[in-house]
């Protein structure tokens, strides 16, 4: 297990399990056995603990349920499901019995979240033992887990366990679940899976008895002498993680692939008409994808990875991922480089999701635009275009809120999307613009060094890239972050002076930003001045991608001031054209006004 140096500043909760699971694939039900040794690394003694039971979600009537019914703008997938759902085809995971070191607990199911008071506390610094079983039933597949999925895998088992909730710096996150995000204990995960012998089993971790169940996990998906009896035994370990999920279905097929000096790729899919091509170029693209991303975001620390058809979209967790299988190349391509993308952002830096989605979505939106433009041979100049228009949209439409927000109290489900994904991406890619990219990219491997397997905040990754950059950056999280004031700046005039030609700018909307304004002459030379904001207490240097020909800090625009002038040393009639952020990375939400002359507007009719 994975230590961690404690102080007064920092510590973490540890939780390590041993699960032992006994499948009825015909009633859809399964009981468990849970042994989980629980470690108390916080300075407070603790007399209740919580647990999550995901599957109490699938209900009708559940909070889950509820939430879909009354957003304006219900997830697709979910919408009014949860309400028909049969008696057979609910969720739920019933708790039986409960002891914390042979001691019985008093606990009560209050709808996804189980409540235990403890017969005595658990102090600081000390380990105890909860032994528990539970009944449980698979619900029908609606979102993320559940029994036959709409591309007819049989079991997609995620949030499947009572998982003991998270005890932090702020106290429990016992969040009912609603469908949105997670926040989990680092661990050890020792799971044994009982199921009828037809059926083949993925999942987290590495598989520890290929021989005695007869599948051959080395051989490509063959099927070799496998022992008689009813059911077989699958044991899985997996080590420091804090979520574990598997899926099983008697007509999987795998194959594998290795990354060299990285992770052996396991992909498990049913072959069909509409699987079997792309699934079998998969791999290569995958092994492209983790060659791109360790360089730039940190080296992928276990020794496998699982790419398994399930559930119903694309959903992360610890060294697998579920994934619909019956797509188009690129879609099936995309989605995989997210997913694997988010064993950096959520699997191996465990954020609370929860509270900071966009540190989880955003960053791996990013780094998966990023990934996808180079594997692809896309070439394209801003791979994060997209989330740059759907962060302009939600501004247009007037939903948008600040990326503080909770997950789960966003008014409708596109703010949340666009926040947590569009915004938080663009975060990223325009803070390369402040900084320079040169300063993120090392700023994100150290973040990675610094705070992997552990929970950051924003205030964490705002030091690392003030370390890296020399500058104070406190004014970005607060308008970007905290905040939904929006960035406009304009180019108002050019006019000679006898220094040579004074250029007019001023700040239309509230969000003051640093700015890239490049000059080209009628020989087709050019000139980035780049003006720092005063707050910023420094500038960014010259960058590759801030100018090909030259570059000079300016004097800095003190945020309190809408207007300023830059004078520029040469005379107006050698001047052919003024830009602010040729390259787009400011999210200008006008950017008729950042060019000098005025480009004329196309006729709409």
């Amino acid at each position: 297990m994975f230590s961690i140096t404690l102080s007064a500043q920092y510590w973490q909760q540890e939780a390590n399990y041993t699960m032992d699971i006994d499948m009825n694939v015909e009633a859809h039900q399964y009981k468990g056995k849970q042994t989980l040794v629980y470690t108390n690394n916080s300075p407070d003694e603790l007399t209740k603990v919580f647990y999550h039971l995901y599957f109490n979600a699938f209900q009708p009537g559940s909070m889950m349920d509820v939430r879909n019914l009354t957003l304006p703008d219900a997830d697709g997938r979910v919408g009014d499901r949860i309400s028909n759902l049969k008696q057979d085809e609910i969720g739920y995971i019933k708790v039986k019995t409960l002891t914390m070191d042979g001691q019985p607990v008093t606990f009560d199911h209050v709808g996804t979240i189980l409540e235990v008071t403890l017969p005595k506390g658990i102090k600081p610094n000390t380990s105890v033992t909860f032994e528990m079983t539970w009944d449980a039933q698979v619900p029908l597949q609606i979102r993320r887990s559940g029994r036959d999925s709409k591309e007819g895998i049989e079991f997609s088992m995620t949030q499947w366990y009572p998982k003991m909730c998270e005890y932090d710096i702020e106290g429990w996150h016992a969040n009912p679940y609603i469908g949105r995000e997670f926040h989990g204990i680092w661990g050890d995960f020792d799971v044994t899976i009982h199921i009828d012998r037809d059926y083949i089993v993925a999942g987290s971790g590495y598989l520890q008895n290929p021989e005695t169940i007869g599948y051959g996990y080395e051989k490509k998906g063959q099927k070799v002498n496998r022992p008689s009896g009813e059911k077989l035994s699958w044991n899985f370990k997996a080590p420091n993680v804090h979520d574990f999920a598997w899926a099983a279905d008697p007509d999987y097929v795998q194959t594998t692939a290795q990354v060299p000096g990285g992770p052996l790729l396991r992909f498990f899919y049913e072959k069909d008409i509409e699987t079997k091509t792309n699934w079998e170029n998969l791999p290569e693209y995958t092994i492209k994808a983790f060659e791109y991303i360790e360089p730039r975001f940190g080296d992928y620390p276990w020794k496998e990875y699982a790419i398994i058809q399930g559930g119903d979209g694309g959903m992360e967790y610890a060294m697998a991922t579920l994934i619909t299988g019956k797509r188009n190349m690129r879609s099936l391509i995309g989605v995989t480089v997210h997913e694997v993308m988010h064993s950096w952002y959520q699997m191996i830096l465990g954020t609370n999701e929860a509270l900071y989605a966009w540190m989880d979505e955003g960053f791996t939106t990013y780094a998966t635009n990023e990934t996808m433009n180079a594997i692809l041979d896309l070439k394209q100049d801003n791979p994060n275009a997209g989330s740059y228009r759907g962060y302009k949209y939600v501004v247009e439409q007037g939903l948008e809120e600040p990326l503080t927000t909770h997950a789960d109290h966003f008014a409708t489900n596109t703010a949340y999307g666009i926040a947590s994904y569009s915004k938080g991406a663009v975060f990223l890619h325009q803070l390369s613009y402040v900084v320079g990219q040169d300063v993120l990219d090392r700023s994100m491997l150290r973040y990675y060094d610094e705070w992997k397997f552990k929970h950051p905040t924003p205030r964490d990754f705002k030091r690392v890239v003030e370390r890296e950059s020399g500058l104070e950056l406190d004014w970005y999280f607060e308008h970007f972050v905290q905040h939904t004031t929006s960035i406009d700046y304009s180019i108002e005039g050019i006019e000679t002076t006898s220094g040579g030609t004074a250029i007019q700018l001023k700040r239309v909307d509230r969000m003051p930003m640093p700015l890239d304004v490049v000059v080209t002459l009628n020989d087709g030379s050019q000139m980035t001045y780049n003006i720092p904001l005063r707050i910023m207490r420094g500038a960014k240097k010259v960058q590759s991608t801030d100018s090909t020909n030259g570059f000079k800090v300016a004097q800095d625009w003190p945020w309190t001031n809408p207007d300023y002038t830059l004078t520029v040393p040469f005379s107006k009639d050698k001047i052919e054209s003024v830009e602010i952020d040729p390259t787009g990375r400011m999210a200008d939400l006008n950017k008729d006004n950042n060019v000098f002359p005025r480009k004329p507007k196309e006729d709409k009719e």
